[in-house]
């Protein structure tokens, strides 16, 4: 299998993503061979609000197959390689590798997929609803490093599907939270869990799918202005890793989690 290099060299406009996203392209590919079908980013770095400070590089791997057995193994060694490299962003891979045929369309009874991500080690593990989103993300957004158009390997996400998705991410994940577990103590993951929520609104209300700062922005001019401190303090926390008091923060959740119930039931 020949590497695109017009595809793969330059597919972000940040070069040491670029080259790291080379470096973890070239690999796999000498892993799975014929088995890859496409390398595609989704989350920040598709929907153009991607922080060099503190975003994370959203992937994902298309195969032909699901990957057992010796290319886990691989697969595994390589991730643990690059994490050593020292390379910029080395430590920032979040991704997964999802079979062609899962990937069509997001069936919770075959949900579990080979992912990695900046606060999990490689393992294969269950993809929640919230990948009916990103589906609808990487068809929509997604930026080919290697392979075919997205669309040609994702069926289209009906708006009523993403919000069932928000909804239930809302009500099970999110509502967990609300008992303030110290993973959400660092500013960075405050801001992260505020912006979602402004994200979960908006996609609710408007029924789009836009990036963080873009709902943001909306969440400042449409919500109660008693929350503007909290939306604007979110937006500076990005790459800020100290621990801090959780209360405004439960608080935000709290409110969006309520006023979602509008459109959840």
């Amino acid at each position: 299998m020949k590497l695109s290099l017009t595809a793969s060299t330059n597919p972000t406009p940040y070069g040491d993503v670029n080259t790291l996203l080379l470096l973890l392209l070239t690999k796999v590919q000498a892993i799975l061979r014929e088995k890859l079908i496409g390398c595609y980013l989704y989350g920040s770095l598709s929907l153009g609000d991607f922080d060099p400070a503190s975003s994370d590089i959203d992937f994902l791997m298309v195969t032909a197959e699901e990957l057992t057995g010796n290319m886990l193994e691989e697969l595994r060694n390589m991730h643990a390689d690059i994490a050593a490299s020292g390379l910029p962003y080395a430590n920032h891979l979040e991704g997964s590798y999802i079979s062609r045929a899962a990937l069509r369309s997001y069936d919770p009874h075959n949900a579990s997929h080979p992912t990695i991500g900046v606060d999990w080690d490689f393992h294969v593990g269950q993809h929640g609803s919230n990948w009916i989103i990103e589906r609808h993300i990487v068809r929509e957004h997604g930026i080919i490093v290697w392979g075919p158009s997205p669309k040609t390997l994702i069926d289209p996400v009906p708006i009523e599907a993403i919000k069932a998705a928000v909804c239930e991410t809302l009500k099970t994940f999110w509502t967990a939270q609300l008992a303030g577990p110290d993973w959400l103590r660092p500013r960075e993951y405050q801001a992260f869990a505020i912006l979602t929520m402004c994200r979960a609104l908006y996609t609710l209300q408007q029924g789009i799918v836009a990036s963080k700062p873009e709902a943001a922005a909306w969440a400042l001019q449409a919500l109660d202005s008693k929350w503007r401190p909290t939306i604007e303090r979110a937006l500076t926390w990005r790459s800020q890793h100290i621990k801090d008091d959780l209360s405004e923060t439960l608080a935000f959740l709290r409110f969006a989690i309520m006023s979602a119930e509008e459109w959840c039931g």
